[in-house]
């Protein structure tokens, strides 16, 4: 019989570490860190090496190195000498969320004759802690907008129209809690950042059912946002107009644009309602 330990490595120290942690609150820290590999994949750094991903992620390089075999296995990264990439595969992820939420699909002909009327891009978001989500978009020949809010892109719910409605559907002490945790921080010489001032903001949207922001995002830009609720009143998205400030909309942009938008967010929420 032998009775020599067994030698760990420093990683299997911490997966068995992670894996006693998990046992009693049934996290599954390998899963959770299999995730966050696959999140350190962005625009700035589309392929990476192993001790990239590593360094990225807060793990070691041996870690790192399971975790993107694994993936390539499965098919969700590719390989190209030392460098890793995600594939398109990854998508399927994104497209199950939106697949098990008719929502999206309810509202897209309603925000597609609602742009061809007004002439302006449109979009859906929800709200994941303290960030926004773009899970449609409605495009339009508006070239004056630069500001990227194709399905999928995050942006940080305090500066946009999007968020503050949408934090607005939480509950008071909530919307105070998300945004205490939200890292604030100007985006222009605009950006309201005061936390005080941000939450009068969010009670204005909660009263009136709208909120409006004006070069806070970026400069020029301009939108307003609109919440859509489902059967039981409850806030599950919100949908924007945007403009530039040089487009005539941008003289009124409340007058013109808030009553088309409040008309087709409660169009999509009758939608939703009577679809269950």
């Amino acid at each position: 019989m032998n009775d020599r330990p067994t030698t760990q490595s420093p990683d299997d120290e911490i997966d068995s570490a992670a894996e006693t942690q998990g046992s009693s609150s049934n996290y599954l820290q390998s899963f959770a860190r299999g995730l966050s590999v696959l999140r350190c994949f962005d625009e700035q750094a589309a392929a990476q090496t192993v001790s990239e991903v590593a360094q990225r992620t807060n793990m070691t390089r041996a870690g790192a190195r399971r975790i993107l075999l694994t993936l390539l296995q499965l098919g969700y990264v590719a390989q190209d000498g030392r460098l890793f990439r995600l594939t398109p595969k990854v998508l399927d992820l994104g497209f199950a969320y939106l697949a098990s939420q008719p929502v999206w699909r309810l509202a897209q002909p309603v925000l597609e004759k609602f742009s061809a009327a007004t002439h302006q891009p449109s979009s859906m978001a929800v709200l994941d802690d303290d960030e926004i989500v773009c899970v449609l978009r409605i495009a339009a020949p508006n070239r004056l907008m630069t500001v990227d809010l194709s399905v999928g892109r995050r942006f940080p719910a305090y500066c946009t129209a999007l968020g503050r409605v949408l934090l607005a559907g939480l509950p008071p002490e909530q919307a105070a809690e998300v945004l205490s945790a939200a890292a604030v921080e100007p985006r222009t010489s605009n950006t309201v950042t005061d936390h005080d001032k941000l939450l009068e903001i969010v009670d204005h949207a909660r009263q009136h059912g709208w909120s409006m922001i004006r070069n806070e995002l970026e400069p020029g830009l301009i939108a307003i946002a609109a919440p859509v609720r489902d059967r039981s009143g409850k806030v599950v998205a919100a949908i924007s107009v945007h403009c530039h400030g040089a487009d005539p909309m941008a003289n009124s942009p409340a007058e013109n644009l808030l009553p088309p938008l409040q008309a087709a967010a409660a169009s999509i929420s009758l939608i939703l309602q009577n679809q269950g």
